[in-house]
C-alpha cells in the first residue's frame, strides 16, 4: 500500500502542472488578440477599432490642425454652457447650435468641439466631462443634418478658463464648449 505522503507531491506537481498550462494558453491568446492591431494606420482618432462614438464614425485628425493654431477661428460661434457635472444641452444654447449646425451643411472646412469644465473635480474627471460635453454637442450637430467627417472634438477639462475666479459666476462661464472653425 503506498502511503498518503508520497501521493499528496504528485497531486501537487500534477496541479500545478495543469495551472501552468491555462496560464500559457489565456497569455497565447490574449498575445494574439493583441497583434490583430499592427497593422492599423496610425494617427486615428479615438484609438479603437471602428472609432465610432453612438453609432457615428469619427473622422480622422487632420495634420496640423490643433484648436488654438492660428489656422483656426475660435470666434465665429458663441460657446455653448452647461450647468455644474452636466452634459445636457440647454434650451437657450439650441439657436446657437442650429446656426452651426446650418454651417456645417454647407462650409467645406472642419469645425473642432472643445470641452472645457470649470475647476472643480480632478483633472482625469474634467477630461472626461469635456470630452462628453463635446460628444454631446457632436450628436446635437448631426441630428440636425451636419456631416460627421466635418466634426472633431477635444477636451481641455479645466484648462484654460473662460474665467479666473472662483465663484459660480465663474465656474458657470468656465462650463462650455466652443467651436474652432478650420480655415
Amino acid at each position: 500500500m503506498v502511503a498518503m505522503s508520497e501521493t499528496i507531491p504528485h497531486t501537487i506537481n500534477m496541479n500545478t502542472s495543469r495551472i501552468l498550462h491555462l496560464f500559457m494558453a489565456v497569455s497565447l491568446l490574449l498575445s494574439a488578440g493583441a497583434c490583430k492591431n499592427l497593422g492599423k494606420k496610425s494617427g486615428s482618432s479615438a484609438g479603437v477599432d471602428g472609432d465610432y462614438v453612438a453609432g457615428t464614425p469619427l473622422p480622422d485628425r487632420q495634420e496640423g490642425v490643433s484648436f488654438m493654431g492660428s489656422n483656426v477661428d475660435r470666434n465665429k460661434f458663441a460657446p455653448v454652457h452647461f450647468g455644474y457635472d452636466s452634459t445636457a444641452i440647454e434650451s437657450a444654447d439650441r439657436a446657437t447650435l442650429e446656426e452651426v449646425a446650418e454651417f456645417l451643411k454647407s462650409a467645406p472646412g472642419t469645425v473642432i468641439l472643445a470641452g472645457f469644465t470649470d475647476e472643480r473635480g480632478t483633472p482625469e474627471y474634467n477630461r472626461s466631462l469635456g470630452e462628453r460635453r463635446a460628444q454631446t454637442v457632436r450628436q446635437y450637430l448631426l441630428s440636425h443634418g451636419a456631416n460627421a467627417a466635418k466634426l472633431q472634438t477635444v477636451s481641455f477639462g479645466a484648462e484654460m478658463p473662460a474665467s479666473d475666479g472662483h465663484s459660480e459666476a465663474a465656474w458657470a462661464k468656465n462650463r462650455r464648449v466652443e467651436f474652432g472653425v478650420v480655415r
